[in-house]
């Protein structure tokens, strides 16, 4: 039983490696918890498509140094944010708000989903019906029926 608690806690412990380095982290547990929670929502501005914790980048390492030295100057979650979002831009989050300048970028997916559909509804209803095949007329008929024989057609 013992052996089973050990497993959990090495399990739930081992998730995503953070590149955040031991000289990063701060010594005060409840200001690193919130270091971690900023930062995995920064994009590195290297990488592009890691956040900040994750990023081996040495931009990325100066932002979580930023992060650590605003909240231990006494900043709040959303202060190191605005600072962040007004050195770097909106670019600098991985999930940008929702405001009037970033409401395509949020509707953009529905819009391209919706505009398919329709184009997709209006090319099946364009979509001529194809007409019922004909049986051959009776000359086709013999000279189908004089290939099959191995016989000449008539009409040449």
């Amino acid at each position: 039983m013992r052996f089973l608690f050990i497993l959990l806690a090495v399990l739930s412990l081992s998730g995503a490696a953070h590149a955040v380095q031991p000289d990063e982290v701060l010594k005060d547990p409840a200001l690193e918890t919130r270091a971690r929670g900023i930062s995995s929502g920064l994009r590195c501005l290297v990488c592009q498509n890691q956040s900040i914790d994750d990023s081996d980048a040495s931009l990325a390492k100066d932002l979580r140094i930023l992060v650590r030295e605003r909240l231990v100057a006494g900043d709040t979650d959303d202060q190191v944010r605005d600072f962040l979002v007004q050195r770097y831009g909106e670019f600098v989050l991985l999930k940008p708000t929702f405001k009037a300048h970033t409401i395509l970028l949020w509707l953009a997916p529905f819009l391209v989903l919706i505009l398919g559909g329709l184009g997709l509804l209006i090319a099946m209803r364009r979509k001529p019906a194809r007409p019922a095949p004909e049986g051959l007329a009776p000359e086709e008929r013999k000279a189908l029926d004089a290939l099959l024989n191995g016989d000449k057609p008539s009409g040449s």
